[in-house]
């Protein structure tokens, strides 16, 4: 039976990957920098309830390697899903990612997938260029490898609007083309790299629609019973005018089925219907 190594196991995209994993029949060892506990916080300690008995969870930081050798050892594949978007990109998702594959290299690891994100070729943000560049160490290295670039998750989007949310207008880059996609979604893709031979750059996983920020932001606003206005906010440079143009979407791989609607009445138990078609009064 292959064992697999979870990096970021504790994330929003490590908690669906896990039970995914042990159902497809994959020993899986979970590595997270803060693993839960007795004293975990209530998401993690979900999870390690739904997957008790059937992960080992270990302690391995990135940045300063400490548990990077062992949390590869006898391990088959690794699902390098740990990154820094807020954080020190270049220290975890560059250099952490060049530690995690001299470390595989070593240990004989047969196989790294690697999640990625979509558009990070095309535009100019920092921790976009960190990607790319971990993308081109993964690319690089002795272990076999399979890239997978998925858009935003519904999740990420909804923690956005919900820190916006708190303001008494929302200054939101309406324009914003956005594709965002059910992060469960996107771990089925993954369990089903994992579980294959490696395949290197594959193909992008997306949500099921292209849409703007603003007509996001107005089915949020709705499903959260919420009134306050939606003002667009002018963002200047390259890199704005990219997430305009839409460069972080993948139309051509519109294979979520899962519509932003449809997630937000799950989320909030609201009355929102699904659908593939912007609500109106949307800000463009």
């Amino acid at each position: 039976m292959s064992e697999t190594l979870v990096t970021g196991a504790s994330g929003t995209l490590g908690g669906a990957l896990l039970p995914r994993l042990v159902d497809a029949g994959v020993v899986v060892r979970a590595a997270s920098r803060s693993p839960p506990d007795g004293d975990a916080e209530a998401g993690a300690q979900t999870r390690t309830e739904e997957t008790e008995g059937r992960v080992e969870w270990v302690e391995m930081d990135l940045v300063d390697g400490t548990g990077i050798e062992s949390a590869v050892a006898d391990v088959d594949t690794v699902v390098h899903a740990a990154s820094a978007p807020t954080g020190d990109t270049e220290a975890v998702d560059v250099r952490g990612t060049e530690r995690l594959l001299d470390a595989a290299a070593s240990a004989g690891v047969e196989h790294v997938v690697y999640v990625s994100i979509v558009g990070i070729d095309e535009i100019q943000y920092s921790y976009y260029q960190h990607k790319l560049t971990a993308e081109r160490a993964v690319e690089s290295s002795d272990v076999p490898a399979t890239i997978v670039r998925a858009t935003q998750f519904h999740s990420f989007v909804d923690e956005i609007l919900a820190t916006v949310s708190r303001l008494p207008v929302w200054p939101l880059p309406t324009r914003f083309r956005v594709q965002p996609v059910d992060h469960r979604e996107v771990a089925d893709a993954l369990v089903e790299y994992a579980t294959g031979e490696p395949r290197g750059r594959v193909p992008p996983v997306g949500g099921p629609e292209v849409r703007s920020l603003g007509e996001l932001a107005t089915a949020y606003r709705e499903a959260r019973g919420l009134r306050r206005p939606i003002v667009r906010l002018p963002i200047p440079g390259s890199t704005a005018s990219a997430f305009r143009e839409g460069r972080a979407t993948c139309p051509d791989r519109a294979v979520g089925m899962t519509t932003w609607e449809e997630w937000l009445a799950a989320e909030y138990g609201g009355d929102s219907e699904p659908t593939a078609a912007p609500p109106s009064g949307a800000p463009s």
